[in-house]
């Protein structure tokens, strides 16, 4: 029996996911190996080769339609059956959500802004995750009530399945007991029900694979994370048992680059993240392990369920005003929402293509933990009557060719999504004299950090930084961001006379791309109180030999690889 048309449309959508998903899981299977052979480089091309992916797909179904349907944009109220159609097809899929949520960005390529509601589109779930689960099991039990703590933490190691051998085995499992012994209450009773439930694939990003787990005992959970890393030799080591809610949510925070997991069943694995971060959001966590594409989704479901369950206004986001993005915020949901002005007061000298070209360099780089990842839509509908006056005259103002008004909604044409922070200004603006020294010394730290990954922000006002909630310092100003080694770090000439000395303006040539560290600390700190702090903790980033060396070492292939958890917590072991 030949399949209807509607059918027939919904297997060419759905053929471009499965290959979208297949080709996903792959890069799982290959960064595994990638890992095993330390091939850094193929690696991060491969993740940055992963983020392209999923549009590519789209893209493909999309022409595929239009060559075999030309008239897919007249159908209007037809596409009713497609969908149908389509949910016929995940009966019994293993990635069901992502599937509708692929479903959306073809569809949405083709049919008018009108036909954005649930009867066309999956504006909410119609295909259950609960309970789904893979071919196999998501994640392993290990029981040391009967087995005993170590048999656990050796056979947990070897289900593995790293074709790399541990440099010392033995000392790993003994740091890792010593390390559950501080970490469970005391006194430790194994009760009936005790358990270690890891998940069955281990997560991979720049050089390290986590073991992502939690241990059961009685009515409690107890999460973990370890970090396995290799050395020279491809010797394996457990580097740290990371138990703290602070450091396990930096492991899995946006401002760093994508995972890679090999899963069979996305959702059994969000559940399983969700006991083991419950105050994470399922938006964040699918973009966590590298489908942002379904973070995107949850999260737009997460802001119009919020909005329905609130009454605060839009208005526009503390600190100071950008020169390039309007940004607002909604004060009772913890985002802030970002549009590109429509034109730039100088001496900005960018346009719309440059700005939109840094945020997708900073999508598809590794982030170390200082640059805020941002979620990115197009034609978004929000309801005209929560914009405060104040917003919608600045919008008006500054963005008038990027938004429209239709009845009773306010539609931005393309915005990008961040997490609310602190700006770095009011914070320091705001801190005493214990809490000063640390957000500078943070900040110095960001700045190290950011060009250990190949990163110079450009524009490093404070203003341009934020404050997370676990206090660490993340640019979010892109712009003007640029790679450290595009950059040409100079020592500022001496004047060769009086007069030059006392001139208002340069006695030297300046460069488009010349930076001078002796400048930054006057530049970026207005108080001479937080500049005197900065040259003490960070003398060095005022020298421009630093910044060079830097250049020298990426240039040489030494880019840093950076731990996204604490010194302090690693495991010292002697010879080690």
């Amino acid at each position: 029996m030949q399949p209807t048309r509607a059918e027939d449309i919904a297997g060419i959508i759905l053929a471009g996911f499965d290959k979208h998903y297949t080709l996903f899981r792959q890069a799982a299977r290959d960064a595994k190996r990638q890992f095993e052979r330390a091939d850094w480089a193929e690696a991060n091309s491969a993740a940055v080769a992963r983020i392209r992916m999923y549009d590519d797909r789209v893209r493909e179904a999309v022409l595929e339609l239009a060559e075999k349907y030309p008239t897919l944009e007249e159908w209007g109220a037809r596409w009713k059956e497609v969908k149908m159609a389509y949910i016929g097809l995940l009966y019994s899929h293993k990635q069901p959500e992502c599937a509708e949520t692929f479903y959306n960005s073809v569809v949405c390529r083709v049919v008018h802004r009108r036909y954005y509601r649930n009867d066309y589109i999956f504006s909410r779930p119609a295909v259950s995750t609960e309970y789904l689960d893979g071919d196999e099991p998501t994640y392993r039990c290990y029981y040391p009530a009967t087995q005993g703590l170590r048999t656990c933490l050796a056979e947990l190691l070897k289900d593995l399945r790293l074709a790399n051998p541990f440099r010392d085995l033995k000392g790993d499992i003994a740091a890792l007991v010593r390390a559950i012994g501080r970490y469970l209450p005391r006194p430790i009773e194994a009760l009936p029900n005790a358990q270690v439930q890891v998940l069955a694939s281990p997560f991979f990003r720049n050089r390290t694979a986590y073991v992502v787990g939690r241990i059961v005992n009685g009515h409690f959970d107890y999460p973990f994370v370890i970090p396995i890393l290799q050395d020279d030799d491809g010797r394996l080591s457990v580097d740290a048992l990371l138990v703290e809610r602070e450091h396990i949510g930096t492991i899995f925070s946006l401002a760093r680059a994508y995972f890679m997991v090999e899963m069979d069943a996305p959702s059994a694995y969000v559940a399983f993240l969700g006991r083991v971060m419950p105050g994470k959001p399922a938006a964040e966590l699918y973009t966590a392990i590298g489908l942002q594409k379904q973070g995107k989704t949850l999260f737009y479901r997460d802001l119009l369920d919020h909005l329905k369950h609130s009454s605060d206004r839009f208005q526009l986001a503390r600190g100071t005003k950008g020169m390039v993005m309007l940004v607002f915020t909604l004060p009772s949901f913890p985002y802030v929402f970002k549009l590109i002005r429509d034109w730039f007061e100088p001496p900005k000298e960018v346009d719309r293509g440059i700005v939109q070209a840094k945020y997708q360099l900073v999508k598809q780089h590794d982030r170390v933990g200082r640059l805020a990842d941002t979620l990115e839509y197009a034609h978004v509908s929000l309801p005209l009557a929560r914009f405060d006056p104040t917003v919608l005259a600045e919008l008006q103002r500054v963005c008038p060719a990027s938004f429209e008004i239709e009845g009773d909604n306010l539609i931005i044409r393309h915005l990008y999504i961040e997490r609310r922070m602190i700006p770095l200004d009011v914070a320091l603006a705001d801190a005493d004299e214990v809490e000063m020294p640390k957000l500078v010394a943070e900040y110095g730290r960001a700045l190290k950090e950011l060009a250990g990954a190949n990163i110079f922000p450009g524009d490093m006002l404070l203003k341009n930084f934020g404050v997370t909630r676990y206090g660490r310092i993340v640019f979010y100003d892109y712009d003007e961001l640029s790679y450290l080694t595009d950059c040409n770090f100079r020592n500022l000439p001496a004047p060769s006379s009086y007069d030059e000395e006392v001139s208002g303006e340069p006695w030297f040539s300046v460069g488009d791309r010349d930076v001078f560290p002796e400048e930054l600390a006057t530049f970026i700190f207005p108080s001479p109180k937080a500049r005197r702090l900065f040259l003490e903790l960070h003398p060095e980033l005022a020298q421009a030999s630093y910044w060079t060396s830097k250049q020298e070492q990426i240039r040489a292939g030494g880019q840093e690889s950076l731990l996204p958890y604490p010194e302090s917590v690693r495991f010292r072991r002697k010879g080690a």
